[in-house]
């Protein structure tokens, strides 16, 4: 099936890696199949591929352009109804046994998905579920040769100085707080001068679907901070904070 996208879209739609998971996670849902919702369709992929096993799908779109291309390219299917609409003004009559939200962004900074599925999760049922099912984020010292907020572009544009650590997990069937602040102890694998955080964000599709960063899922984002000379074995207390949903613009950074 040919879809008609807009630019953005189309990149979506040609990470075969993003586009298998997401397939494969709604394929291998086992519990009611009367309702899903799809929060943020886009040109409207997901909807095609839960339409062949849903009674019915309500797809939802802010953005009239999205939106227009995903009601055309779903024009056939009567069990799919495409609206035009923010998910918080839309009035909800329903209970769905499946959302999927794939309005995903590195460790959720620049996209309203902990927003989206913190208000739309009432109107799922008990024995809901949700398509991602949460995030894993890591976290890296580096030296950045580009000192500013940038995703991974795999041009070698810094230095990696330590492991990378886990430090938060979220699961989108409870309700998060948009506002995340921790204080992250990370150790030194050389010596060297830091000036930088490198994050990566894993989605967790189902219990067996973990998928990594893709060209358009996740890239990791890199942070900067101050200049900083570190040992080998030397732990590094870094405090990071952000709001989910308000950009990069909301993180901040700093030693502790």
């Amino acid at each position: 099936m040919k879809f008609k996208t807009t630019p953005y879209h189309s990149d979506l739609l040609n990470d075969s890696e993003r586009l298998a998971s997401f397939y494969n996670a709604i394929f291998e849902y086992e519990c009611d199949n009367t309702l899903a919702y799809d929060l943020g369709c886009g040109s409207g992929i997901l909807s095609y591929f839960l339409s062949f096993y849903f009674e019915e799908v309500i797809a939802l779109e802010s953005e009239f352009k999205a939106a227009s291309c995903a009601k055309e390219n779903l024009s056939d299917f009567e069990n799919v109804k495409v609206i035009n609409e923010d998910v918080f003004n839309y009035e909800f009559t329903k209970k769905a046994d499946l959302i999927v939200c794939e309005m995903m962004d590195t460790a959720l900074i620049d996209e309203e998905q902990v927003p989206v599925l913190n208000f739309a999760k009432k109107f799922l049922k008990e024995t809901g579920e949700i398509i991602p099912k949460g995030i894993i984020n890591t976290i890296e010292l580096v030296h950045m040769h580009r000192h500013h907020f940038h995703w991974d572009e795999e041009d070698a544009s810094y230095e990696v100085f330590s492991d990378a650590v886990a430090y938060s997990e979220f699961d989108f069937l409870e309700d998060i707080d948009p506002n995340f602040e921790k204080i992250i102890s990370i150790k030194s694998k050389k010596d060297g001068l830091i000036n930088g955080l490198k994050i990566t964000t894993y989605t967790i599709l189902n219990e067996d679907i973990i998928c990594g960063p893709t060209p358009m899922l996740n890239p990791p984002l890199l942070i900067p901070l101050d200049e900083k000379t570190v040992n080998s074995n030397e732990f590094i207390n870094v405090k990071l904070k952000y709001s989910m949903g308000n950009g990069i613009e909301s993180i901040k950074t700093e030693y502790v």
